[in-house]
């Protein structure tokens, strides 16, 4: 008897595992935010990269070392293994709710109750569920997202499911002294009509660290009513925690505001822990997707600052270190720009807020894209600007002019960083 022997040989190009739908096909393109945490992830792997680029906020010993207490003292007390041990419901860990809105009645007079508030794996999942729940196709119609302001922040540019979610209006420049500009909405020119489904800022702003002003805040607000749509307020950086907020402005939140806030930046970005505050029919409506795409949010970041609170220790920690802390290191880096860079097309973000600097090279020679590409050669870490005009037709000449920059690294690597971006554009501008 002869053997034979068939061998099937597959060109693995032909052959498609990944027959995507529409939706997968949607997520499968590199986005900006994946470059961001790519970058992030390289320039860790490699020694000697000074990583002025990511978000990932400073470890601050005096902070890390109030964690470590809180910690310890939940470990002692067997709080720590139980919420490790057991789901919370949806809504997320119910005393830690309780406890945050007896917070912000007794701070800030708010009409609240646990029932305005979830928790869910960090502010990008609150932007995907929120986004996709108020704009996309809605019968007959399409509604979208309005940002009244950009530069935005860049994780909002890709969390729609269907394309073309976003729409944004140009912010207006005020130019300052000392070679500082200021971005402002531009409300003569804002065009809100039905089309319109939700409407979003950050406070500060991530990239420029722009602060919204409590009247226009209130602008804002009335827009939205008469419109009858929410106003959603992205507040990672803001006031009362982390405070990373330089100006003196009031926390905002009414009936139809949602209010997002986190604890990463507060120190504690591997907790993955978001909170939603809204009315109740928007809570309840936010519980049920979380418990259908994830069943339960992770309960350590909360327990973790529900002690805190119960302490008393909130806001003392915010105000006393964290604060300060970026506030410092914010007019450092300043000072060492102004230093090394002696080119009156430097331009420099007032720095009202958040953990990064928008810096805008007015004049320069090449697209701040390309410019990004030999500092990564250099060794240096920065994120290009036009990643962070969501819902703009094209990219503009202003947003291939910017960087974002990070201030949080140590003293040492933010001199070396401004000092490698300062020669590379002496030899280009």
């Amino acid at each position: 008897m002869v053997s034979v022997i068939v061998i099937l040989v597959v060109d693995i190009n032909e052959t498609n595992i990944m027959n995507l739908s529409d939706f997968g096909e949607r997520f499968q393109g590199y986005s900006g935010i994946t470059h961001l945490m790519d970058d992030l992830a390289e320039g860790l792997a490699q020694p000697g990269t000074v990583m002025l680029g990511g978000g990932n906020p400073a470890a601050i010993p005096e902070v890390m070392s109030v964690f470590e207490t809180v910690i310890a003292r939940l470990v002692k007390s067997g709080k720590l293994l139980d919420t490790l041990a057991n789901y919370d419901g949806p809504q997320g860990k119910t005393v830690f709710l309780e406890t945050l809105a007896e917070f912000f009645r007794q701070q800030y007079g708010w009409k609240i109750t646990g029932n305005n508030i979830a928790l869910t794996h960090g502010s990008q999942s609150s932007f995907y569920i929120l986004f996709n729940s108020f704009a996309g196709k809605a019968g007959s119609r399409q509604k979208r997202v309005l940002i009244p302001l950009v530069p935005e922040y860049i994780g909002y540019c890709d969390v729609g499911i269907e394309d073309g979610l976003i729409t944004s209006q140009e912010a207006r420049i005020v130019h300052l002294q000392d070679g500082f500009f200021k971005y402002q909405v531009d409300f003569d020119n804002l065009k809100v009509d039905d089309t319109v489904g939700l409407i979003c800022v950050s406070r500060p702003t991530n990239p420029s660290g722009n602060v919204l002003t409590d009247d226009e805040c209130r602008q804002l607000d009335k827009i939205a009513r008469d419109q009858k749509v929410p106003l959603l307020v992205d507040n990672a950086y803001g006031t009362p925690f982390p405070n990373i907020i330089f100006n003196e402005v009031n926390p905002f939140w009414n009936e139809n505001c949602i209010v997002c806030m986190s604890l990463s930046k507060l120190g504690l970005p591997g907790a993955r822990t978001g909170i939603v505050i809204a009315n109740e029919e928007v809570i309840r409506y936010f519980s049920n997707m979380t418990a259908i795409t994830s069943l339960a949010p992770s309960g350590l970041g909360a327990e973790i600052v529900n002690q805190l609170i119960t302490d008393n220790a909130l806001l003392p920690l915010c105000h006393d270190l964290i604060q300060p802390f970026y506030r410092r290191r914010s007019e450092l880096a300043v000072h060492l720009l102004r230093e090394a860079i002696d080119n009156p097309g430097l331009h420099i973000h007032k720095p009202e807020g958040s953990i990064f600097l928008w810096l805008w090279f007015d004049g320069l020679n090449l697209t701040t894209s390309e410019l990004y590409q030999r500092l990564k050669q250099k060794g240096l870490l920065v994120v290009p600007g036009k990643y962070f005009f969501p819902g703009q037709d094209s990219v503009t000449d202003h947003a291939e002019s910017c960087v974002r920059m990070n201030y949080v690294q140590s003293e040492q690597e933010l001199a070396k960083g401004i000092e490698i971006l300062a020669r590379e554009l002496n030899a280009c501008w």
